[in-house]
């Protein structure tokens, strides 16, 4: 008897399984039709905002700023409310020392712009990262705050 209730209990999950995925299956599916190709961001970029971020070149131990711009897409506004900010700043090899382990966001005709204030350790190519927080306003009824990367080159010189 408990076997039988067992075999039950597993072919009904089974099924709901693969209802569940059918489901998923649709409706990603047409998600895809609905969208443009040309109108999605690339892979690693966001859908709010256009994040462009210029290299550095300094010399050794003078300082140097990294700049960096957030521009909203189309159907997108800046959350000027937020504590929009970069943060978790690192370097791959310890090539770079920043001056703020926080770096807030100033407002510039509607485009966020962060300044992230290091000095090059070392000579050499030095990879750097953080997080940029970001909030976004959609439309009418959709607010949110995401986590975008922040990926550049320091390049130290003697």
């Amino acid at each position: 008897m408990l076997r039988a209730q067992t075999a039950i209990v597993a072919r009904r999950a089974t099924a709901l399984i693969a209802a569940m995925l059918i489901s998923l299956g649709a409706s990603a599916v047409g998600w895809a039709v609905a969208e443009e190709p040309s109108a999605a961001p690339a892979a690693g970029e966001s859908e709010a905002y256009l994040v462009e971020v210029a290299d550095v070149t300094a010399k050794v131990g003078e300082p140097a700023v990294i700049r960096a711009t957030l521009k909203a897409r189309d159907g997108y506004r800046i959350l000027k409310h937020y504590n929009n900010r970069v943060i978790q700043l690192s370097s791959f090899d310890d090539g770079v020392a920043f001056e703020q382990r926080m770096v807030p966001a100033t407002l510039d005709e509607e485009t966020l712009v962060f300044e992230v204030p290091l000095r090059a350790t070392k000579a050499g190519k030095h990879p750097i990262n953080g997080v940029i927080r970001v909030g976004y306003i959609h439309g009418t009824d959709e607010m949110a705050m995401v986590s975008l990367r922040l990926i550049a080159n320091v390049t130290g010189t003697e």
